[in-house]
């Protein structure tokens, strides 16, 4: 496989991380098991059909070439070897934890940046899997892609044949200068002009927004995780009810899950509305890159000072709308598009501080990661639960994802365990507001 150059979103990934905040996503699936040796049994099939996944093979490579001076590729790694990457633990009971010390460790750089922990159930009657992939690797969709191909073959519909266009000669490309000049031209200057509405939003996210000192902390480095399942039905009677959009029920419920929680311990929620940073993915079919990170976002203040669940639904729905108008490629939460305009070295030189900046970016990652409706097996062994896992951003203490699989919602929890030793809690008060979002709108 030709080496691949990292798009500049995914340098910047590469060179966030520190020891202390390894920019890994993950995701842990839950597989009912049909006997005591069933994780055994999925740790060998994922070590052997590793190996034929191209995508798994690739490692990231810097580069100090004077063209690509500070960039990185990636390319095949002729050393490869699935058991350097697929390990089988000893038995648990429970998963979560297990998940979290694994979680804290960051991936190896000089081989495939990815991992699949199998972690056998101590009741003989479930195992999981915890897959782990850098995020200059792979985005959660093609970390999806990735996991699935060393699970069980699933018949998908055929795919309608594209159109294949003829190729054009220079002589040709040549001609057609003159026409494009004139938007090239525009598209800098609205580039530029998107760089600066950016930047000018940013500025203006930092005013009058007052998070809670719970999200924020001192990095430790540890982790912790949890999981909470919703029924999906559920969620769908609150947005039948209310209007909105199912994302906006989700969004709202880890509103009021932070204003329980921050309560419970103690905690004032007046006038608290942290920054939630909601990912958008400008992912189109076959791009330039198509195993790269396109993302922008949405920056929201999550109105966890609002006391009544429905107006804080309300507030997210609002909110969420005048964003959606206004498209992904404005505002500050579209700052991620603003490493297509830093040259690979600022970003080798930059990235330290660019990751320490990210406490005055945003005070919570809310992002969702789809999922197929169809279900996903392991040697034979059905995928019943599935938890993404985001990654946490320096000086931050809590991170949330969310999957719908199979009718119900999952949502992966990552937290610091050192600021956030009460995590348990903040997964009850997710379950908690939803029904409450229920009884409100039964009223």
């Amino acid at each position: 496989m030709t080496p691949d150059l990292l798009a500049p979103l995914d340098l910047a990934f590469w060179n966030i991380e520190s020891d202390r905040h390894p920019m890994h996503l993950g995701a842990l699936g839950v597989f009912g098991a049909h006997s005591p040796t069933a994780g055994a049994h999925a740790a060998d099939l994922l070590a052997a059909r590793a190996a034929a996944v191209p995508g798994l093979r690739l490692r990231i490579r810097d580069v100090w070439q004077p063209l690509a001076f500070g960039a990185a590729v990636r390319e095949t790694d002729p050393d490869f070897d699935p058991l350097n990457h697929v390990r089988l633990h000893a038995p648990t009971a429970d998963f979560h934890a297990a998940a979290g010390r694994l979680m804290e460790r960051p991936l190896e750089r000089g081989r495939p940046p990815w991992e699949a922990h199998v972690l056998p159930g101590e009741d003989g009657t479930s195992f999981a899997v915890l897959f782990t992939f850098h995020h200059a690797l792979a985005d959660g969709l093609r970390a999806l892609g990735l996991a699935a191909g060393v699970l069980d073959p699933v018949d998908l519909p055929a795919r309608a044949p594209r159109a294949i266009e003829p190729p054009r000669g220079l002589l040709s490309d040549v001609r057609r200068l003159p026409g494009l000049l004139p938007g090239l031209v525009r598209g800098v200057l609205s580039d530029a002009g998107r760089a600066l509405d950016i930047g000018a939003s940013l500025a203006r996210s930092t005013l009058g927004m007052r998070p809670s000192s719970a999200l924020t902390s001192t990095p430790s480095g540890t982790r912790r995780t949890a999981g909470v399942v919703l029924d999906i039905d559920d969620v769908h009677r609150v947005r039948k009810t209310v209007g909105g959009t199912v994302n906006d029920v989700l969004i709202a419920v880890v509103a009021g899950a932070l204003r329980r929680w921050l309560e419970e311990r103690g905690e004032s929620t007046r006038g608290v509305a942290p920054r939630a940073l909601i990912p958008v993915s400008r992912r189109r079919p076959r791009t330039a890159h198509p195993q790269g990170n396109r993302l922008s976002g949405y920056l929201i203040p999550l109105p966890v000072g609002e006391s009544d669940p429905l107006g804080r639904l309300d507030t997210v729905r609002t909110a969420m709308v005048r964003h959606k108008d206004a498209g992904p490629d404005r505002g500050a939460g579209a700052v991620a598009l603003l490493a297509d305009h830093v040259p690979a070295l600022g970003h080798r030189l930059g990235g330290p501080l660019v990751g320490q900046a990210a406490r005055l970016w945003f005070d919570i990652l809310v992002t969702s990661v789809p999922m197929p409706s169809l279900g996903l097996r392991l040697g034979g062994h059905e995928l019943a639960e599935v938890y993404p896992l985001a990654p946490l951003a320096p000086g931050q203490s809590l991170a949330v994802a969310i999957s719908t699989y199979r009718g119900r919602v999952h949502y992966g929890l990552v937290a610091d365990a050192r600021a956030v030793p009460d995590l348990d809690r903040f997964a009850h008060a997710v379950s908690a507001e939803l029904e409450t979002l229920l009884i409100a709108c039964a009223a």
